[in-house]
């Protein structure tokens, strides 16, 4: 396995994690672990303990990013979590430039984040299968764990190369969402020391997180 490819994966497993006290962000993080951060926002909209600090994750991220200004920020500040994913498509029209392709650009956020959401749920599988995935309305038990065993062997195996599309979707939406060239990342011990990002190591802050599960 190559370095560049051993990267790439462990970038992925922080965009699919789950960004908890027990998960927290290893790598530096940018606006792809905002928008992964964004999902989990969306994914919990029934749980305030997680509500509570996803949102306060996602505040201390846009504003160790510089985002705090931004159309982008105000999109989220004042969308309702479960909702958010379904907005960003609208963030071009609430900028007071490049009004002119505002539509163009709503096309290809709206696919681009359909095709983020569909990769994240696949990084997330084992709690997504149940509903979600091909062969979960097959009464057969027997046929059906079959089909569940082949399916989750093959997705295992194949995730970390279909995964990578994440890497790219990434790049192209934080272009036309924010402008990529005026984006770095930031560490964690920065977020936490400098923008009030929850202390995974706090038990204040993982008493919080557990509440209620």
């Amino acid at each position: 396995m190559t370095a560049s490819y051993r990267i790439d994966l462990n970038r992925i497993n922080q965009l699919t994690s789950t960004y908890g006290p027990d998960e927290p962000p290893t790598l530096p993080l940018d606006f792809g672990d905002y928008l992964s951060l964004l999902w989990r926002l969306d994914k919990h909209a029934a749980e305030p303990a997680k509500v509570r600090y996803y949102r306060q994750c996602a505040l201390a991220l846009a504003h160790g990013l510089g985002l705090k200004h931004r159309s982008l920020f105000r999109l989220v500040e004042l969308t309702p979590p479960g909702q958010i994913y379904q907005q960003l498509p609208n963030a071009p029209y609430r900028s007071t430039n490049r009004l002119v392709d505002a539509q163009d650009r709503k096309a290809a956020i709206a696919q681009l984040t359909q095709l983020r959401l569909d990769i994240l749920k696949m990084g997330t599988y084992h709690d997504q299968w149940p509903v979600s995935w091909p062969g979960s309305g097959i009464l057969d038990g027997d046929l059906r764990d079959r089909v569940f065993a082949v399916l989750f062997t093959a997705l295992r195996g194949q995730y970390e190369n279909f995964g990578r599309l994440l890497l790219v979707v990434d790049i192209v939406l934080g272009d036309l969402l924010v402008g990529m060239h005026q984006i770095g990342e930031i560490t964690l011990p920065e977020l936490i020391n400098n923008h009030n990002y929850p202390n995974f190591n706090d038990v204040r802050v993982r008493t919080a997180y557990y509440a209620g599960a």
